[in-house]
């Protein structure tokens, strides 16, 4: 079957569901919003506690990755992702669940095939493009002078 631009685009209108913007972006700037306040609350718990601000943070980011990968393994990260959308995609929780939502998936195909190599299906292109983009801005940064 072929179609012309205007009878492909006629049938991807058709088959795709429509995105309630005006639900989606309250819910996911209240969600992220809540997460980050959340962050902001343990890091002045832990500073409080006696940790420097530093240490404080590392500790944050710890926590809030521990939360995100507790929520995913009680099933409900995937619930209030449905709801909140990109609200619980960009912060550190999100990042947790691309990690242990496929090893999760696939721990019944064992735990070297399973779970250790799909744990990073999700998130892996994105580390392998950061780390590698971070070397090459690095190196062009030292070529061109810019380290002392």
């Amino acid at each position: 079957m072929k179609f012309n631009r205007k009878e492909y685009q006629a049938l991807y209108q058709k088959a795709s569901p429509s995105s309630p913007s005006l639900r989606n972006v309250p819910a996911a700037f209240v969600t992220g919003g809540v997460i980050c306040a959340l962050g902001q609350a343990l890091k002045t718990v832990f500073l409080a506690a006696g940790l420097e601000d530093q240490a404080a943070g590392t500790a944050v980011s710890c926590a809030l990755i521990f939360l995100g990968v507790a929520l995913t393994a009680a099933r409900l990260f995937e619930k209030l992702a449905k709801w909140a959308g990109a609200g619980t995609l960009v912060p550190i929780t999100g990042f947790a669940n691309a990690i242990a939502a496929p090893a999760m998936e696939f721990k019944t195909e064992g735990f070297v095939l399973g779970t250790c190599v799909k744990m990073f299906s999700i998130a892996g292109p994105v580390l392998t493009f950061g780390i590698s983009a971070s070397v090459i801005y690095g190196v062009l940064f030292w070529l061109l002078g810019g380290a002392a």
